[in-house]
């Protein structure tokens, strides 16, 4: 029983260790290349999977009539700009070049990636409410939308992006990710009772599909420092940026919900990002060694969300 509850309490941290040292076997083993090459691409296509059914099983409870805006999503929302608009009056202003440009895009794309979807499902491990949750998810994805055509264009100013293509872009993405899965799970709700009781049924389903999701993107984060092309004391300095902003963006959340008696909620909301969207942006628009950013950011986030619900759990047996 104890190795259940050290299993559950610390599912997120075993999930990236076991994604980690999986990467590591694979990639140093020369025996296993073959299969290695063999499974890049189911995962990749897994992934997305596994989100997309994430997101169905979390919207199956969700009560829709109580998806409306409330006090900290506007706050937490003008933090998030904010903070974006401070980061480019550095890299504007100063003309950054190198590996100082590559620094900040690294942060940039940590603060200007949305919510994570995954951010609802934590959040009601916590005891908060899944509704406001999920319904600034939304919001911070068309933040999101807004910010990206606006900002990237003016760092890196070789790519050729017009506001109308970016947005529209990024919008189909969100629209995949999120509305596909909402309206899913509203049909189903509504409408298929039956498949409905049985998927609300099994508990922690969401997290622990989450854990393997997971697993497969800290390999491939893992994979992404391994073939980096720079030096080590430079990846050191980008991860050590990313912890310092993650504690940051928790931080302020939580500030931010206390004067709303919603601390757990918008804590999440600022602080847990959706870093397989901000490692594609990275890719897409910006330097790609920023990508680094988000990968390790998503470590930061998930011990965090680890020793969150480790204490939660803690206070709910004494």
């Amino acid at each position: 029983m104890n190795i259940v509850r050290i299993i559950k309490d610390w599912t997120l941290p075993l999930s990236m260790s076991m994604g980690a040292l999986l990467y590591l076997v694979f990639a140093f083993t020369p025996t296993l290349d073959g299969a290695s090459t063999f499974f890049a691409p189911i995962f990749d296509a897994i992934l997305p999977l596994f989100m997309f059914l994430i997101l169905f099983v979390t919207f199956c409870k969700v009560d829709f009539r109580k998806l409306r805006p409330v006090g900290w999503h506007l706050w937490v929302g003008v933090f998030q700009v904010v903070f974006v608009a401070i980061l480019m009056a550095f890299v504007l202003g100063l003309r950054l070049q190198g590996h100082n440009l590559i620094l900040l895009e690294a942060i940039l794309c940590c603060i200007i990636g949305p919510t994570a979807a995954a951010a609802a499902v934590v959040t009601q491990k916590l005891g908060g409410s899944l509704e406001e949750m999920t319904t600034y998810t939304f919001i911070s994805n068309f933040i999101t939308v807004a910010l990206i055509p606006v900002c990237f264009p003016m760092i890196e100013k070789g790519h050729d992006i017009s506001f109308a293509t970016a947005f529209f872009k990024i919008l189909r993405e969100v629209v995949l990710v999120l509305l596909v899965p909402m309206l899913l799970a509203y049909i189903v709700k509504h409408h298929l009772h039956r498949l409905h009781r049985w998927v609300i049924s099994v508990k922690d389903l969401s997290y622990y599909m989450w854990g393997l999701s997971l697993m497969i993107v800290t390999g491939t984060t893992v994979k992404n420092i391994v073939h980096a092309q720079t030096t080590v004391i430079f990846l050191c300095c980008i991860a050590l940026l990313g912890l310092v902003l993650c504690i940051v963006q928790f931080a302020v959340g939580r500030f931010v919900g206390h004067y709303f008696q919603h601390t757990v909620e918008a804590g999440q909301a600022l602080g847990q990002k959706n870093t397989a969207f901000a490692i594609w942006m990275a890719y897409t628009y910006l330097n790609p060694l920023s990508s680094v950013g988000p990968g390790c950011y998503i470590l930061w986030q998930n011990v965090i969300n680890s020793i969150e619900i480790w204490q939660h759990q803690r206070r709910k047996d004494s």
